[in-house]
């Protein structure tokens, strides 16, 4: 996978937070979407010119979000829980927009279900 990560050696941000951000940046602006994988944390120390417990810091605290999932020797992959969490919220917006305009349960899962034909 080719994936471009710029450091910033003079931020006050330590490595391992900028690594960290700039993969939630990614996973949250959809560039980087569930079931994406992430280069080996060896490798990506290597491209960055860090020490690998700096990038596997990164990678646990983004898989303690739910943001990756490691799946052992298989590696590292951008987990499905923000696309659910997504859908969690649009479904929600969706229902109280519906229940503003009057229209029932039924209907509006008629109307949803008509979308996603």
């Amino acid at each position: 996978m080719s994936l471009v990560i710029t450091l910033d050696p003079q931020s006050p941000e330590p490595p391992f937070q900028q690594v960290r951000a700039a993969f939630e940046r990614r996973i949250e602006s959809g560039e980087l979407t569930a079931g994406a994988r992430l280069p080996t944390v060896r490798r990506l120390a290597d491209d960055l010119g860090l020490a690998a417990n700096t990038v596997a810091r990164a990678y646990r605290e983004l898989e303690q979000a739910g943001l990756i999932e490691t799946r052992g020797r298989a590696g590292s992959f951008v987990s499905g829980a923000g696309v659910e969490r997504d859908a969690r919220a649009a479904a929600a917006a969706y229902a109280e927009r519906v229940r503003s305009l009057g229209i029932d349960a039924d209907e509006a899962i008629r109307l949803v279900r008509r979308a996603l034909q």
